[in-house]
């Protein structure tokens, strides 16, 4: 069967509570952003992504989303995969394009979204975002992969106790005191870096 243009499904939540009851919303969703939603969690299986839409049904994050399924033409199905991007490990790493960084390897990550730390403060010259990217910088951080529920390349940079040191100085210029505190007080030895495509 070709792809239909929109699917009709319904969604609900999958919060984990002792007793909740959620609404099912029914809505038209176009079939590239269900597809989409089947990336994030299968990838480009062209074979697993066809068993999701004949199944019906698939959970991504805290939502469960249920449709009448049906069997998915090969041609069509790979035809719709071949718009998504694809990783690429040739890709360098653009500092001007990131927007989050995630700092990892202690019990905890630390989300630090560019939005919430770029701006400098009265006294500086610095934002703690250029802080962070003249720290990253200073190595070529290494290729992760395509992520499709962030649409974006993923990098890894491993850091050293002087650059962790220097990340942990530079948290004073961070506005947000809860963000300011978990880089301060958290372990960390990574910066995973997204830069959207």
């Amino acid at each position: 069967m070709p792809l239909p243009q929109s699917v009709r499904v319904k969604l609900s939540s999958e919060v984990a509570q002792a007793i909740s009851l959620t609404p099912v919303v029914v809505q038209e969703i176009p079939i590239r952003e269900l597809v989409e939603q089947m990336l994030s969690v299968a990838g480009k299986d062209e074979p697993r992504i066809r068993e999701l839409l004949l199944r019906g049904t698939l959970v991504s994050g805290a939502s469960r989303f249920r449709w009448a399924g049906w069997e998915a033409e090969p041609d069509a199905l790979r035809e719709l995969l071949a718009t998504f991007p694809d990783p690429d490990p040739t890709r360098p790493f653009s500092a001007g394009r990131c927007v989050r960084v995630v700092l990892r390897g202690g019990r905890q990550a630390i989300e630090v979204p560019r939005e919430a730390v770029s701006r400098t403060g009265l006294f500086r010259r610095e934002s703690f975002w250029d802080l962070l990217m003249r720290v990253v910088g200073q190595e070529p951080p290494v290729y992760l992969g395509y992520t499709y529920r962030d649409r974006a390349d993923r990098y890894m940079r491993e850091l050293g106790v002087v650059e962790a040191e220097s990340i942990r100085a530079g948290a004073d210029a961070v506005k947000y005191s809860t963000l300011r505190e978990q880089i301060k007080s958290l372990a960390f030895v990574q910066a995973e870096l997204y830069v959207p495509r």
